[in-house]
């Protein structure tokens, strides 16, 4: 029906050969049009619109059809190979710039559970569109890429390596029609001679928006993307390619790797080229240093006379970027990075000024936030380790500073536990050099061990909560007592008294806690004792209807459970008390 009814306007229509035409004959033909197409007369449109009789009628009006083309194209219900060719002719020979506009829209309007058969479709048909552009080409390849970005980051990125293989709702698919979309103007800005363009003409514009689009890349969806060198590299992996490429069109656009990543981090500037605000280019930045160092992506490309020192230096801000936030893709990528730009570093290289940088202060509270709170164990044990790198790397006056630093400020036993645990160390490793002026001997020794053999609330100390660090300080001092009773070095006087003071303060410690969690176990089976009275009593009362318990189970754990914490909190005091009676002796039998 709707056939015919086109059939008796193109008389009409034909004598005009595409002119004067009013706003109700455009109306008419877009009506007429969809109704063939909802009618499934797509073939009898067909024949019309590549009629070449028609070709004015058509470039005048024909691209307002290609909305309910590509949403028939889109929905699948039917074969839409008549629709996918009159959608291929209308961007022969319609203006592009309502090719375009209608293009951008339908973009625009993308259904949200059909963006990526949207999306693939459109790319297909909106890159020759704008290859038909002249001096509006960069702009106009600016919306378009803007566009379809802004889709494209609506779709969710794969968590396993499985869900990439599947890719059910298409990012990949997205990702690797956008890499053809795009490589078009790549090509035609490296078929321009390097030292050329002067800035603002054609090509230096068409440079700008590429670098935009890899920038805006590499922050969404890739700084989130699961991506393994090892696990991808053996197959056909879409966001890995992805990555790849993004990396390899920014040499192509020539745009130097160490401009982006080491230079405006420095000096504090944002690239006004890019567009982005200064937190978004961060973070696409923080991603092209994780290609870069830990993925090797284009490793070639980047200058070898760069310090590690430096290159950490600078990395800190991206792994700060990366550690601050609370999505496990962007803490593993930053727990990554630190790794890879430390593993570069010679050990004990790292001087006090590093640490005097605010930026390396804000980088170790987060890795310690991380370790002490967050909810994803293998994230916990990472940060761990990267923290215990991060230790190996600093020079002795270094360690020195930052043991004593973290020491006060941290306020977890289990990281002073690690710092103790580190001073040992280095304690024994100072005892086997020959130098002299090692900051772990002697009267440098004794101002670190007067900052971290303390208990922080003093007498009133949780020595439960802080257990950690109280094992590990006992265990560290009764070592050095050991190991200085028989030596004349001359600190033994002072780091009796250092012990002698913190074994006084511990002793209240103990008293008071062996005493509460006592009566508390004490408490608990009195408690018992009359629970199972009553319930003795009840059993022999028949019309008993309600039965009161005395119930004073703290934090509602069960009595049995309670029981358990009561015994290993004194389990837990009578070593402590062993370790201290231990050291107690030492000190007597020197004397």
């Amino acid at each position: 029906m709707a056939a015919h009814q086109l059939d008796d306007i193109i008389q009409r229509w034909r004598n005009t050969q595409g002119k004067d035409l009013k706003a109700e004959d455009h109306e008419l033909f877009l009506n007429v049009g969809q109704m063939c197409i909802a009618q499934g007369d797509s073939a009898q449109l067909l024949d019309f619109i590549s009629d070449e009789k028609n070709q004015d009628i058509v470039k005048s009006m024909g691209s307002g059809l290609l909305r309910p083309l590509i949403k028939e194209v889109v929905r699948k219900e039917r074969d839409s190979v008549h629709c996918q060719a009159m959608i291929t002719y209308l961007v022969q020979i319609c203006s592009a710039d309502n090719l375009l506009d209608n293009l951008l829209k339908q973009v625009e309007e993308t259904d949200p559970d059909a963006i990526a058969d949207t999306i693939t479709l459109l790319m297909q048909h909106i890159q020759p569109v704008l290859m038909k552009l002249g001096d509006s080409k960069p702009a106009l390849f600016g919306l378009a890429l803007d566009a379809l970005h802004k889709q494209i980051s609506r779709l969710p990125v794969p968590y396993t390596r499985k869900q990439e293989e599947e890719d059910v709702h298409g990012l990949g698919r997205c990702c690797t029609a956008l890499l053809t979309f795009v490589q078009p103007f790549v090509q035609e800005v490296k078929s321009q001679d390097a030292k050329s363009p002067v800035e603002n003409t054609y090509h230096a514009r068409l440079n700008i928006v590429l670098l935009k689009f890899c920038m805006e890349s590499l922050r969404q969806p890739l700084l989130e993307a699961q991506l393994d060198r090892e696990a991808h590299t053996s197959q056909n992996y879409p966001l890995w390619n992805f990555a790849t490429e993004i990396m390899t069109t920014l040499s192509a656009i020539q745009e130097p790797l160490p401009k982006l990543l080491l230079y405006y981090p420095l000096r504090g500037k944002a690239d006004e080229r890019v567009g982005q605000d200064d937190s978004h280019l961060s973070e696409s930045r923080a991603c092209l240093a994780y290609l870069l160092f830990v993925q090797f992506i284009a490793i070639e490309l980047f200058p070898a006379v760069f310090s590690p020192v430096f290159v950490l230096q600078c990395n800190m801000e991206y792994v700060n970027v990366l550690l601050s936030r609370k999505d496990e893709p962007w803490i593993l990528k930053g727990l990554d990075l630190y790794v890879k730009s430390l593993e570069r570093v010679l050990d004990n290289s790292l001087a006090v000024e590093l640490l005097e940088l605010k930026i390396f202060h804000t980088v170790t509270q987060n890795l310690i936030q991380i370790m002490t709170h967050c909810p994803i164990q293998h994230l916990r044990v990472k940060a761990f380790v990267v923290f215990q790198l991060f230790i190996e790397k600093l020079s002795e006056e270094a360690k020195h500073k930052f043991f004593r630093c973290i020491m006060k400020t941290s306020q977890h036993a289990g990281v002073e536990s690690v710092i103790l645990t580190n001073i040992k160390n280095q304690v024994e490793q100072s005892s086997k050099s020959e130098q002299m002026d090692s900051w772990f001997k002697g009267t440098l020794l004794l101002v670190l061990l007067r900052d971290t053999l303390s208990l922080p609330q003093g007498p009133e100390t949780d020595l439960l909560d802080g257990m950690d660090r109280v094992m590990v300080s006992l265990n560290l001092l009764r070592y050095l007592l050991i190991r200085e009773r028989n030596k004349s070095t001359g600190i033994w006087t002072d780091l009796c008294n250092i012990a002698a003071s913190y074994i006084k303060i511990l002793r209240v410690c103990l008293s008071m806690s062996k005493s509460y969690y006592g009566s508390e176990l004490k408490r608990l089976h009195e408690d018992r004792k009359v629970k199972a009275k009553e319930l003795k009593e009840v059993s022999g009362k028949k019309s008993v209807q309600h039965m009161i318990v005395k119930n004073k189970a703290l934090g509602g754990i069960p009595c049995e459970a309670q029981e358990k914490v009561l015994q290993c909190a004194l389990v837990t005091y009578d070593l402590m008390e062993s370790l201290v009676i231990r050291i107690e002796e030492i000190l007597e039998e020197r004397v």
